[in-house]
């Protein structure tokens, strides 16, 4: 605001022209003024929303990670109820077990268990899991058991393609190039009418790999060939239950009862 001591001696008439003159100045100093203050408020405003902002960013941190330990514990209980399912549902006697440790060294081709034969596990067990035939146990302690998987080259189990009830022998075949695991069924029927997609369950039968319930699931054909000699035909497999998405099994103790599914 611009100030003036005017002479006494000036009219009113004077000292309101002079003021007349000085008014456009005194406004521009005060709306100057005004600017500067706003610009002072909107400088303080914009430090606040950074501030603001950075509260916000942390609060939606917290609660993408509260959502995601949700969506994890959802997931958990699907597993396990999907596991106790599977469990009150199979006839035969099962011992459920954790995975504690996968052998991924051996291309997915053993795990490790956290029952042993104080839970009454012993060797040549057949493991399985509600996505079908996991492998069998293989070395037994007191609280923990090596599951040899269906993916080892040295894992072999009688085996039946289901459509067509044909006959064969399953064995690990390691891992394909994606790392996945991979079986294949030999002496499969010259004959017989199988296909990709087919499904290959356990026989029942028992041999030389021990004995394994009927009818559990161990996978789909994803290749038929012709046998070099022309005698039978052999198929490649897809497993179900690979051991990425292990986290319950269960151990065989005991066949289902006689006339049983």
């Amino acid at each position: 605001m611009l100030a003036f001591i005017l002479p006494s001696s000036f009219s009113l008439k004077g000292k309101g022209a002079v003021r007349g003159v000085l008014a456009p100045a005194e406004r521009g100093t005060s709306d100057l003024a005004q600017r500067l203050s706003e610009a002072a408020a909107a400088i303080r405003g914009i430090g606040g929303m950074v501030e603001k902002n950075r509260e916000l960013a942390h609060e939606l941190v917290r609660i993408q990670t509260e959502l995601n330990t949700l969506r994890d514990a959802e997931a958990e209980n699907v597993r396990l109820r999907r596991a106790f399912k599977f469990y009150r549902q199979r006839p035969e006697t099962l011992i459920p077990c954790d995975v504690i440790s996968r052998n991924i060294s051996g291309w997915w081709n053993t795990v490790r268990v956290g029952k042993g034969s104080a839970a009454g596990i012993k060797t040549s067990h057949a493991v399985i899991s509600p996505d079908g035939l996991v492998g069998k146990t293989v070395e037994v302690s007191k609280n923990t058991a090596e599951v040899l998987l269906v993916s080892d080259p040295a894992f072999r189990v009688s085996a039946k393609v289901d459509r067509v009830h044909t006959f064969g022998l399953v064995r690990g075949a390691g891992a394909d190039l994606k790392g996945q695991p991979v079986a294949r069924m030999d002496f499969i029927n010259k004959d017989a009418k199988i296909k990709v997609g087919d499904e290959v369950v356990t026989s029942g039968l028992s041999g030389q790999s021990g004995a394994f319930p009927k009818g559990v699931h161990i996978g789909y054909i994803v290749n038929v060939h012709q046998d070099g000699s022309g005698l039978y035909q052999y198929a490649e497999l897809a497993p179900s239950a690979t051991v990425g998405l292990l986290d319950y099994v269960f151990a065989v103790s005991g066949q289902a009862a006689e006339g049983a599914p």
